[in-house]
């Protein structure tokens, strides 16, 4: 009798990954043994032994301080103030608003072992399971999905298989990343499933990894592949199994695994697979009466005004911001900050206004606008259920208008956009520019994890913007974590650091 524990471990290469566990459920296989398992090609069998790898990704994606929130705060969307000795964490967040980051800055040596912890688990599974084919497709594939995170955070970085035995592994060049990820999709995505499971990579969403390589490419190697992108884009969009959910925010709810829009998504469970904490990094401590939630918010990331301002005010997706005077759960119980500064024009009443008055360091307590984009139930403890999406379907709408854009069909690309627009109730656009399509992918994917690759790509992220200066074109990459550069003397930090 063989009994597989569904404790799901992180775990990896020294000084490239962290561990951490945490146990699910137990699944009695009676009368079959660990080598009845390696060839085994029971779909039950081989679901469980993926879950490791995928719990890799849940990892710290959902919660604060990793690859989500370097991406996102270092973006013209979100900062996170602070305020008098709150939030002031050395000074790290100011510094990825700023684009005045260190190599030492701990956050980005986080993201780093969060890839490679995913790296780590797809490998090991694939050199104790060498035989199932079907397996080590999907997970060659998941592994190509952290290095999209690698190359477009970190550049040039090793390429680890699972052949390889420790040590210290040479840095790879971003080209021939690149090409590992490409040749890792091209050569295993025709034998991924043609379903439509969320929680899993299939043939679709490997298209997607494909198409968002492609849509970067000439920022990762100099060499554009428009044509290329469009074209893994519309195996995803005519695929049929997708479609544009009627309401915008039904992507986003805490029982969203049923979204006909959403592609690929982390499954957090509040129970199970926790980590997902956006409510307590945004909301204000007061807000704990809204939601009634088990424990105080943190009163940390906020939306810039800029950013709010760019909303029409027919647009759906603007309650993806969370503005006005705040109720306790009953809706009409206002709710009061009785340590809010004296020079607040709002006084205790907690009142979310658009504008910050300042980064630091005494941001006002109820400044600015907070992420609203993921339902809040009531009672809620500090990790939420919602299904993260890390692919959705109007993402690829826009992928797509993007490349027609590129390759000269503004007519295509603007029906495209206003495909989009229509679904959240805002006015159909009558020209499409570059800025504008740029302005709309935000507006369309606010706090999803897109912002920072996206101004990359269009050439805005050195931009100023409010509380940052214009920044060196060296930044478009993060530092080589310092850590890293100790434990492998192979590695070579990026220019300009």
């Amino acid at each position: 009798m063989l009994r597989l524990v569904k404790s799901i471990c992180v775990g990896g290469f020294v000084a490239l990954a962290t561990t951490s566990c945490w146990e699910l459920e137990q699944e009695v296989l009676t009368g079959l043994t660990a080598d009845d398992l390696a060839n085994s090609p029971r779909p039950e069998l081989i679901d469980v032994l993926k879950q490791g790898a995928y719990a890799s990704v849940i990892g710290n994606w959902g919660g604060h301080g990793g690859m989500w929130s370097i991406n996102e705060v270092s973006s013209d969307q979100l900062a996170i103030p602070q305020k008098g000795a709150d939030w002031e964490d050395g000074g790290i967040w100011l510094r990825n608003h700023r684009h005045t980051w260190a190599v030492g800055d701990g956050a980005y040596n986080g993201a780093w072992q969060y890839c490679y912890g995913i790296v780590a688990q797809c490998n090991l599974l694939m050199s104790q399971y060498p035989t199932i084919e079907g397996l080590n497709a999907e997970l060659r594939v998941l592994r190509a999905l952290a290095y999209l995170w690698l190359i477009d955070n970190f550049g040039n970085v090793p390429i680890i298989l699972e052949t390889d035995r420790g040590g210290n592994p040479p840095q790879n060049t971003r080209q021939e990343v690149f090409n590992f990820i490409e040749s890792s999709i091209k050569d295993n995505v025709d034998l991924l499933p043609k379903t439509f499971v969320k929680t899993n990579l299939n043939y679709y969403s490997a298209h997607m990894i494909l198409a968002k390589l492609y849509l970067n490419a000439e920022v990762y190697t100099g060499v554009p592949k428009w044509a290329e992108a469009e074209a893994a884009i519309d195996v995803v969009i005519n695929s049929g199994g997708y479609s544009l959910e009627p309401n915008f925010f039904a992507n986003f709810s805490a029982r969203n695994s049923g979204s006909s829009e959403n592609i690929f998504t982390l499954p957090y469970d509040a129970n199970n697979a926790g980590g997902f904490n956006i409510h307590h990094m945004t909301f204000h401590y007061g807000n704990q009466a809204t939601f009634q939630l088990q424990e105080q918010p943190w009163n940390g990331y906020t939306a810039l005004e800029e950013f709010y301002n760019s909303f029409e005010p027919g647009d759906a997706r603007r309650a993806s911001l969370r503005e006005g005077q705040q109720f306790a759960a009953d809706g009409r119980t206002p709710i009061l900050d009785n340590a809010v500064e004296p020079n607040d024009p709002d006084g205790p009443t907690l009142i979310f206004t658009p504008r910050i008055n300042e980064l630091a360091p005494n941001a006002l307590r109820q400044a600015g606008t907070r992420i609203n984009k993921f339902e809040v139930p009531l009672g809620s403890p500090n990790s939420l259920d919602n299904d993260f999406p890390i692919f959705r379907l109007a993402d690829a709408i826009l992928m797509k208008a993007e490349a027609a854009f590129r390759l000269g069909r503004t007519s295509d690309a603007l029906a495209l956009v206003n495909q989009v627009r229509a679904r959240a109730n805002a006015a159909p656009l009558s020209t499409l520019t570059a800025d504008i399509l740029l302005a709309e992918r935000g507006r369309e994917l606010f706090a999803e994890g897109h912002r920072r690759s996206d101004l990359i790509r269009f050439g805005r992220f050195n931009d100023a913007w409010w509380e940052k200066n214009p920044s060196q074109p060296f930044r478009n990459l993060f530092p080589i974590p310092q850590n890293q550069l100790q434990a492998n003397p192979n590695l070579t930090q990026n220019p300009g650091y």
